[in-house]
């Protein structure tokens, strides 16, 4: 979304806001809740070029929602209990459930504080060949090939092509560029062209993606507090879309097995990884239930619907963009009304 665009969905949000529309709604627009989806959490950095900002947040902004969040009587649940108010008639309060994608050591270093500060249930979605440190951080590489380089060529469908990117609009448009591309690619295809690039610009990918994610040992320690769900995001976090269908359902599986050997408990919860309309489909959500999966969560935004509305295998989650400070905004989107009527969910 450009920055013309952005500012004009803040402010019709920001509208939405101060004329009451979101009161005036109705628990019609807010369902049951809404599942908050968030990935990294760290100090804001002073470095010009982040284009992965709108998937970070503070530990500050982290500790404001919470805040908010229990002052607008919101009841902050665990995945378990989402799953639980999915499916019954709707209760006096809404429910919100945070949930964190990546398995970054961020979120023990500088979210964990806060959330177990305020004492409330989060869901982590972990990619277990990170851990493993056999996982490969492919978007973190690009950034930081990007950041640093004035101009960068690479072979793309056969082709040498190279890039001048010394404007920062440059950079920004050349990682929009190759992220899409590079995320439509099939495994063995992505893998090769980020080596390339990182053996092109010294950039040790293993190392650079050890840095960022946690270890078992981090696991583990967040796994022994009774308000952390760890759920499953496959093995190597790839789009299922770009998958067979026998690759897809190992990768879901395994994923599963690992965590549970890990932890010696149920992993009941999945995120597709990306989690867009264009990362998974039909035959994933069946899947996912055919897999036993309590539910499976999507990016894909809308509220969580009461008495089996929504898709527990076609979760809706609510990823908040960073790059916005304004808890007004999130009133707003909590509240349903930005957010396509749901369909309900077909029943068998």
């Amino acid at each position: 979304m450009s920055s013309e665009n952005r500012l004009l969905t803040s402010l019709r949000l920001e509208l939405a806001y101060f004329t009451g529309q979101p009161w005036l709604s109705g628990r019609k627009a807010g369902g049951a809740g809404a599942v908050l989806r968030f990935e990294r959490v760290r100090p804001r950095r002073a470095v010009r070029f982040q284009p992965r900002r709108e998937y970070e947040i503070t530990p500050k902004f982290l500790d404001r929602t919470i805040r908010a969040l229990k002052r607008w009587k919101f009841d902050i649940v665990s995945m378990d209990e989402v799953c639980h108010r999915a499916v019954t008639s709707p209760t006096p309060r809404r429910f919100v459930c945070l949930t964190f994608d990546g398995g970054y050591k961020d979120l023990i270093a500088s979210a964990y504080p806060v959330l177990s500060r305020h004492g409330v249930p989060f869901t982590i979605y972990l990619p277990t060949a990170f851990p493993d440190r056999l996982g490969e951080a492919w978007w973190l590489a690009l950034e930081e090939i990007i950041a640093r380089e004035s101009r960068i060529s690479l072979v793309i469908d056969r082709k040498e092509l190279r890039f001048d990117i010394g404007a920062r609009s440059e950079k920004y448009q050349l990682y929009e560029f190759l992220w899409g591309w590079m995320r439509s690619l099939a495994p063995a295809d992505l893998s090769n062209a980020i080596n390339d690039l990182c053996r092109r610009y010294s950039v040790n990918l293993a190392a650079l993606t050890r840095e960022a994610t946690m270890d078992w040992g981090d696991l583990a320690k967040l796994a022994a507090d009774p308000n952390v769900t760890i759920g499953s995001a496959t093995v190597n976090y790839l789009a299922l879309s770009n998958l067979k269908d026998a690759e897809a359902e190992r990768e879901m599986t395994m994923g599963r097995a690992v965590a549970e050997a890990a932890f010696r408990r149920d992993v009941r919860h999945f995120a597709y990884p990306f989690g867009g309309r264009t990362a998974f489909a039909r035959k994933h959500v069946v899947m996912a239930e055919q897999a036993g999966f309590a539910s499976a969560a999507s990016t894909i935004p809308g509220i969580v619907q009461a008495e089996g509305g929504t898709n527990l295998h076609a979760l809706p989650r609510i990823a908040w963009d960073g790059r916005q400070r304004s808890l007004r905004i999130m009133r707003v989107m909590l509240s349903g009304i930005p957010f396509a009527p749901v369909k309900p969910a077909r029943r068998s």
